[in-house]
């Protein structure tokens, strides 16, 4: 089976969390105007068929022709509104937009310092909201606008940032490098040179040897 765009996207172990797009407010508003101008352009074109029957053929099909550019605006509102997708992973949260040309951009949990909802009163009642993510890297800010349940969205970040910080990620290696881990009476430095060795021999990912290095390195500070 195909995988989808965003499944191409995960690591081996990575995991969706939570998935989720713009309000449907959104998406009302974009389209708004162009159903009004089919409706508007249909009635019109009713209208003129019974008023001028000889020329039905033509008014329709003007008519007709005169609907298919808001019918072709609407579909791509709905395209872009439905590909626009926020998520948050167990290593990340990554934002995807584009109908053919996607953009990706993605902050790393361990980077975000920290995490800024806002809800309008309006918002409140209809479950709407700002979600500003400020992150230690070059991007520094990532914007959120008019998401679906932000304080949903904020909660499931925040609680996959404290699992992967406060872990050591055993559910996501594999089970040699527990065997390592579970070994007693191990130095930190005899740790790090054992899980190099598992590094060099292939049992443990380079993604994985560094995470686990920094968390014995720290220990030591």
């Amino acid at each position: 089976m195909a995988k989808s765009y965003l499944e191409s996207l995960l690591g081996e172990r990575e995991k969706i969390i939570l998935a989720t797009r713009q309000h449907w407010f959104i998406l009302a508003s974009s389209i708004f105007l162009e159903c009004f101008s089919i409706l508007f352009l249909l009635a019109a074109t009713v209208t003129a068929s019974i008023y001028f029957m000889p020329y039905m053929l033509i008014i329709v099909s003007i008519g007709f022709a005169l609907m298919l550019i808001p019918i072709a605006t609407m579909t791509h509102d709905i395209l872009e509104w439905s590909n626009r997708q926020y998520i948050v992973t167990n290593w990340r949260v990554l934002q995807i937009s584009g109908i053919f040309n996607k953009n990706v951009t993605d902050s790393s949990l361990e980077k975000v310092n920290d995490v800024k909802m806002s809800q309008t009163a309006f918002g409140r009642l209809f479950g709407y909201g700002d979600v500003e993510i400020m992150t230690a890297s070059e991007l520094g800010v990532n914007l959120f606008k008019r998401i679906q349940d932000p304080v949903r969205f904020k909660t499931a970040m925040l609680n996959a940032k404290e699992q992967l910080s406060g872990s050591t990620s055993d559910d996501t290696l594999t089970p040699k490098y527990k065997g390592a881990l579970e070994m007693e009476g191990r130095s930190i430095p005899d740790t790090i040179a054992q899980l190099d060795s598992l590094r060099r021999q292939g049992v443990l990912t380079e993604e994985e040897f560094l995470q686990k290095k920094a968390e014995l390195l720290a220990k030591l500070g």
